[in-house]
């Protein structure tokens, strides 16, 4: 199948290229490199032994996804392109729905004019909101307490929308939890540009040593050890995901969303001595409050993938600090 993969150079989207190639898709990118690195992207030519097609395009410009879905006889969408950090949407809310819902918008409207009814949307656990419950089933009530992730629930509902409009549509949502680790080539991660947002980079770079410490945002939680609880997942077992979601949109028209996480949640000091084991380095830290906004635990049920994708997450946390610690060692300075 030819695969138009959008924000194919960043994090996520890279490892689930190397996938889809690996499986004998064909794969052409859109990216316009905001938030990545045009290098990913020929790493994952190098992993592969394969060729990409790299078309270097924003995400609003409806044209040029006319164009690029046309010229290269594209089947189906997996759609990551997108800005992701919280705390900067609070301080920009109207760059990210610009970006993310404006850009989705634009993505679905050239979808349509070109008839390629296959889509599977990079979705995220932050549309849960504060839990009421644990673990998460896709049912909980929908409520996000961001910018960032108001712009996810606002596209999740113009899916629903459009398939209730559009019956033909076949849509795979997928609420991704906390995608870490690397591919075991150490060919490409997680490159965050400045000061990373997310755990495990920060924790890898205090242990490579271009961090002096770790702040841990809230030593008080109601949690095994006071620190904040999340489903990690390897950015691996996170890729093979949507390719089960391609697969299972090929049994016909529908729009589901589903939870790609382990259901298990781990502390961010568990993360840490994990990380320790991994690199025989010691990761300093030093407890914070808390931020405004963050959850104490959260973590999925997966039950739903595994019954209808036929999906399961097999990489421990071992694995992921393994992997992500390889991935730092090769490329101290990220993709440079």
């Amino acid at each position: 199948m030819k695969v138009f993969v959008t924000g194919g150079a960043g994090y996520i989207g890279s490892h689930t290229c190397v996938e889809l190639l690996t499986a004998g898709h064909d794969v052409v990118v859109l990216d316009n490199f905001c938030n990545s690195h045009p290098e990913a992207l020929c790493r994952v030519e190098k992993i592969t032994g394969k060729r990409i097609t790299v078309v270097k395009e924003d995400i609003r410009n409806q044209a040029a996804l006319e164009a690029a879905l046309q010229e290269h006889g594209c089947e189906a969408v997996i759609h990551f392109a997108g800005l992701k950090a919280v705390g900067e949407s609070v301080a920009k809310p109207l760059q990210y729905y610009d970006n993310n819902v404006v850009g989705t918008l634009r993505l679905l409207a050239a979808m349509q004019n070109c008839g390629v009814e296959t889509l599977v949307f990079s979705s995220s656990a932050t549309v849960y909101g504060e839990p009421q419950y644990l673990p998460l089933t896709e049912d909980h009530p929908l409520s996000a307490t961001n910018p960032y992730g108001r712009s996810k629930l606002m596209i999740e509902d113009i899916l629903r929308d459009l398939y209730q409009a559009k019956p033909q549509f076949r849509i795979a949502i997928l609420r991704y939890f906390n995608p870490v680790g690397a591919h075991d080539s150490g060919l490409i991660g997680e490159d965050p540009q400045g000061i990373p947002n997310n755990l495990m980079p920060y924790v890898a770079q205090v242990a490579v040593g271009r961090r002096a410490h770790l702040n841990v945002w809230g030593g008080d939680y109601p949690t095994h050890d006071g620190t904040g609880v999340r489903d990690y997942i390897h950015v691996v077992d996170l890729a093979l995901g949507h390719l089960s979601a391609l697969d299972y949109l090929a049994s016909g028209p529908q729009c589901v969303a589903v939870n790609l996480g382990t259901g298990t949640g781990y502390s961010v000091l568990d993360v840490v001595k994990a990380f320790e084991q991994a690199s025989q380095k010691q990761v300093a830290y030093q407890l914070a409050d808390r931020r405004p906004g963050d959850v104490a635990t959260c973590y999925a049920n997966p039950v739903l993938a595994e019954k209808i994708l036929g999906w399961k997450a097999q990489r421990d946390l071992a694995a992921m600090c393994r992997d992500h610690w390889r991935w730092q060692q090769q490329n101290p300075e990220g993709f440079v």
